[in-house]
C-alpha cells in the first residue's frame, strides 16, 4: 500500500545536541499512527519538521506525494492541524472562526457557509454557533479546534496532544469524533501522553526516546512482544516496604519486579501463586490486571520523571 506520509531518516541537531536521530515512519491511508515518548524525546521537533516549520539536517519527508518543505504550501492545503495549545480567535464566534479560517485556504464564503453547519454538528456545537471561544468549556474548544482543522476537508490530520486538560467525558467524546474520521478514511498522526488514548485510537505506534525510534508496531503486538501478560500491583505500605517486597522471596514468583514510590509491580505469566502468597499479607492491597501500554512505555523509557525540554 502506498503511504500518504513518509518520513525517512530524519535528523535534527541544535549545536552539539542531536534532538531527532535517524527517525523513519510512514502513515497509510485511513491509518492512525501514534508518536509517543517522554518529555524531551524529540516529538515536538519531529512534528515541526512534518509541518515544514523546521528543516531537517538530514533525511526527507514526502506528504501526499509532495516533498516537504519544498512544497509546504501545497501540502498544508490538504492538511489539518490541531496544535497542543488553543489558537482560536477569541473575538469571533464559533461559526466565524470556521469561516475566517476557511478563507485562508481560498475557499469561498458561500461554500464555507454550506459546510459550517455540518462541521459544527460534527463537533456537537450546533447550539454554540454564535458563542465565542471564551464562553466554551475546554472540551468544546478542543472540538471547535478539530472542526476548524477539517474546514478544508484534509486527507491527513496532525493532532498534537488533542485531549490534554480535558475531563473524562470530554476526552471520550473527542475519541468518538476521531474514530468517526478514521472510519471516513482520514489519516491521523497523533502525539499523546495518554496511553489509553494511544491504545484506543492508534493502529500503530512509534515509540521514540532521545530522538531515536526504540519500538514500532500495533499496540497489542508491542505489549505481547515486550511484556509479561499479567501484572500484580502491590501497595499500601511505605516505599521501604515496597523495596523490601521486590527483594523478598515473593519476587521469585514473578519474571520481573519494579518499584515506583510505594508500589511494587510484579510482572508475571502466572499470577495465581503470587496472589495466594500475597493474601497472607493482610495490610497490603493488590491489583491484578493485564499488562497495558503504560507498562510498555515505562519499561522502554524508564520511570524517572523528566522535565520538559
Amino acid at each position: 500500500m502506498s503511504l500518504l506520509f513518509d518520513a525517512r531518516h530524519l535528523t535534527k541537531r541544535y549545536g552539539t545536541q542531536t534532538v531527532v536521530d535517524d527517525l523513519s515512519f510512514g502513515i497509510a491511508p485511513g491509518e492512525c499512527l501514534g508518536l509517543i515518548g517522554p518529555n524531551g524525546a524529540g516529538k515536538t521537533t519531529t512534528i515541526r519538521m512534518c509541518l515544514g516549520l523546521t528543516v531537517p539536517d538530514a533525511g526527507q519527508i514526502t506528504a501526499l506525494g509532495l516533498p516537504m518543505p519544498a512544497q509546504a504550501q501545497a501540502i498544508k492545503a490538504q492538511l489539518g492541524v490541531v496544535s497542543q495549545f488553543d489558537t482560536l480567535d477569541p473575538d469571533f464566534t464559533c461559526a466565524e472562526n470556521l469561516l475566517v479560517f476557511g478563507r485562508y485556504f481560498g475557499l469561498s464564503a458561500a461554500s464555507l457557509r454550506q459546510r459550517i453547519p455540518g462541521l459544527l454538528e460534527f463537533a456537537a456545537l450546533s447550539h454554540k454557533a454564535h458563542a465565542r471561544p471564551g464562553e466554551l468549556s475546554g472540551g468544546m474548544r478542543r472540538r471547535l479546534s478539530l472542526a476548524r482543522a477539517l474546514v478544508n476537508d484534509p486527507q491527513l490530520l496532525l493532532l498534537d496532544e488533542p485531549t490534554t486538560g480535558l475531563d473524562p467525558q470530554a476526552r471520550h467524546l473527542m475519541w468518538e469524533r476521531l474514530q468517526q474520521l478514521l472510519q471516513q478514511g482520514k489519516s491521523i498522526l497523533l502525539t499523546t501522553h495518554f496511553m489509553d488514548e494511544a491504545e484506543r485510537l492508534c493502529h500503530r505506534l512509534v515509540v521514540i526516546d532521545h530522538g531515536r525510534k526504540i519500538a514500532e508496531g500495533p499496540p497489542r503486538a508491542l505489549i505481547a512482544e515486550h511484556l509479561e501478560p499479567e501484572v500484580v500491583e502491590v501497595y499500601g505500605g511505605s516505599g521501604q516496604e515496597a523495596q523490601a517486597l521486590a527483594q523478598s522471596p515473593l519476587a521469585a514468583r514473578a519474571s520481573r519486579v519494579e518499584v515506583s514510590g510505594e508500589t511494587a509491580f510484579f510482572y508475571t505469566r502466572h499470577a495465581a501463586p503470587l496472589l495466594a502468597e500475597l493474601a497472607q499479607h493482610h495490610h497490603l492491597r493488590t491489583l491484578h490486571r493485564p499488562a497495558n501500554l503504560e507498562d510498555l512505555f515505562l519499561k522502554l523509557t524508564g520511570r524517572q520523571i523528566r522535565e520538559d525540554g
